[in-house]
């Protein structure tokens, strides 16, 4: 999947596609063809830069139910040909999640939207899992012989089916249907499920990987073999040293992690740092300046999980480094600095959003730190993150960072995030927001009346509205 171009801040379609507060404030003010066509444009090209993590789903419904919205374009999208020829979940997944919540708020068009897709699309278990989670049994019952029939009486089709359900992210239909008295239904979802079973218990009986009994030497070259095999093992390879190695290897991994080969190398650093060994900053530094890019990738990792002072101490004089390791330090301090680290944060904040911009990677820990350490003249740069990433879980964390840190933020921008896509998001929002101001009160009502809304969410509004409210 290519990138998503996002449209600047400032237009309505780049804040919708931001799943910003303003977005669906702006859209209910624009002309309602011109707020369809964004708000079509966003659900049909998915916007998101981690579609896995990021939420829209619940946004744009919620922005249809408002502008009474038809749903043609996603009818049309859903049902043109390009669905069996690029079957890539994240085409169509943004579309289905959607109808999933119109159906939710009784859309009886999106309920029959998403039966149709389940019965004829390429992506039909997104829309099977949507309609688990909402159709009543009859429906869902109706849907057992298409679904079926798209996999033959054949071996090959009996395993992909069993692999159908076994993978399955919501088990209800299937469970139904092998309630079903049908020899062609419910005999086979049977079989398909004891197939499934005796799978997992088959790979359960044959684990790859360490035994009992394996020696430090055995372990590293583990880690060196899914190097070579293109996976790296080095982590759950220190997890194993742990549990092997005795004072008497201590040696044998030093010299691992100081020249050993690259996979053994890695999890021999690991294991250092989770041990807080004395000579793994020395080594991984070393590792960083001279070592191969692999090998450097994972002593900055195996930093980044130290815990204790002498990393913390450390990491005061990498952060200026500008490498990995400077980038790592900073977030060290970020995460696990004091008071005094403030201004080297800040520093680190400031350089990372002009040279690498307000979606750069480190932007996430380093906001948190500006939150953590309530560093008040960290607000304008985080006010600036907020507005122009394009992810909304880093513009979450900056909303909690500026209620950390910026005094005007109750009248500000906790406003607009009673709208924001992420339920995290509101919850801060619903803590923070002025409720002096109309809009406010409103929508804290209709958030708490919502059923769709978290539960998360509503109990944050009902601290500010509700019978236990402080002071009622």
């Amino acid at each position: 999947m290519f990138d998503p171009v996002i449209a600047p801040s400032g237009t309505l379609l780049g804040l919708l596609q931001r799943g910003r507060g303003d977005g669906t404030l702006h859209a209910l003010a624009a002309p309602r063809a011109e707020a369809l066509a964004a708000l079509n444009h966003c659900v049909l090209n998915d916007p998101r830069h981690d579609w896995q993590v990021e939420n829209r789903s619940l946004y744009y419904a919620r922005l249809y139910l408002d502008l009474h919205g038809s749903l043609e374009e996603i009818e049309r999208h859903l049902c043109d040909a390009d669905d069996h020829l690029d079957t890539d979940e994240c085409r169509t997944g943004l579309a289905l999640a959607v109808l999933g919540h119109l159906a939710s708020y009784g859309r009886g068009d999106a309920l029959a939207l998403l039966r149709r897709y389940a019965t004829h699309g390429a992506n039909w278990a997104w829309a099977l899992d949507e309609l688990a989670l909402r159709d009543d049994d009859a429906g869902l019952r109706a849907l057992a012989a298409p679904i079926l029939a798209r996999f033959p009486a054949t071996p090959e089709g009996e395993a992909e089916l069993a692999a159908a359900v076994r993978d399955s992210f919501e088990p209800r239909p299937w469970r139904l249907w092998a309630e079903d008295g049908r020899e062609t239904v419910g005999a086979r979802i049977r079989a398909a499920q004891e197939a499934g079973s005796f799978d997992r218990w088959q790979r359960q009986m044959r684990p790859s990987g360490p035994r009992p009994g394996w020696s430090v030497q055995a372990v590293l070259d583990w880690a060196d073999q899914g190097l070579e095999r293109g996976g790296a093992l080095h982590v759950p390879a220190a997890r194993c040293l742990t549990a092997v190695a005795g004072p008497e290897d201590r040696p044998t991994i030093v010299e691992a992690a100081r020249t050993g080969s690259d996979g053994a190398r890695s999890a021999a650093l690991h294991y250092l740092a989770e041990s807080c060994d004395p000579v793994v900053l020395d080594l991984i530094e070393i590792a960083v300046t001279s070592g191969p890019r692999t090998v450097a990738d994972a002593a900055v990792a195996a930093f980044e999980r130290m815990c204790g002072e002498p990393a913390v101490d450390r990491a005061r004089s990498w952060v200026h480094r500008p490498d990995a390791l400077g980038a790592s330090a900073a977030g060290v301090l970020a995460c696990r600095g004091g008071a005094g680290d403030a201004q080297l944060v800040l520093g680190a904040l400031r350089e990372t959003v002009r040279a690498d911009g307000p979606d750069a990677p480190l932007l996430w820990t380093l906001v948190d730190g500006a939150g953590r350490l309530g560093i008040a003249c960290a607000a304008p740069v985080l006010r600036h993150v907020y507005r122009e990433t394009a992810s909304s879980h880093l513009r979450g964390r900056a909303a909690r960072a500026l209620a950390a840190t910026d005094p005007s933020f109750a009248t500000g921008f906790a406003v607009e995030c009673l709208w924001d896509c992420e339920e995290t998001t509101r919850e801060v929002a619903a803590l923070h927001a002025e409720t002096g101001d109309v809009r406010v009160a409103e929508r804290l009502r209709r958030l708490a009346a919502d059923p769709a809304e978290e539960a998360e969410v509503q109990t944050a509004v009902r601290s500010r509205i509700g019978p236990d409210r402080p002071g009622q």
